[in-house]
């Protein structure tokens, strides 16, 4: 019997598969390559404060000025915070997916740092 993983069989909780399901297998990401600029020009700086147990997110603009900064203990409470005063403002500081994904996975990084448990550096 084969055990590659598009042969293994799905299991869930309670979910039912469908009968159209795809399976779909991601190539490797390339940062140099396969990164593009957000549309809007703002980007972000990211950075862990160990003494004070504080993440920072700068919000640059596309003239490379810091906007807006926010600060928090807990990777969740900073993305949430920024989403929500992007809406209030109706801002458009992430109008990419993948931008968005990308500050939630490097505020993890510098909550995993604050831990102790590895140094950070932003990619």
């Amino acid at each position: 019997m084969d055990s590659s993983p598009k042969s293994r069989p799905y299991v869930w909780h309670k979910q039912s598969i469908s009968p159209e399901l795809e399976i779909i297998d991601c190539p490797v990401y390339d940062p140099i390559k396969d990164f593009h600029r957000d549309p809007t020009g703002v980007y972000v700086l990211i950075r862990c404060d160990p003494e004070h147990s504080l993440m920072e997110v700068a919000l640059c603009d596309k003239k490379h000025t810091i906007i807006k900064v926010f600060r928090g203990r807990k990777a969740q409470d900073l993305y949430y915070t920024i989403f929500e005063y992007e809406k209030k403002h109706q801002l458009k500081w992430f109008s990419r997916k993948d931008h968005a994904a990308y500050l939630g996975k490097e505020l993890k990084k510098c909550e995993f740092a604050l831990l102790g448990k590895e140094s950070y550096v932003q990619e």
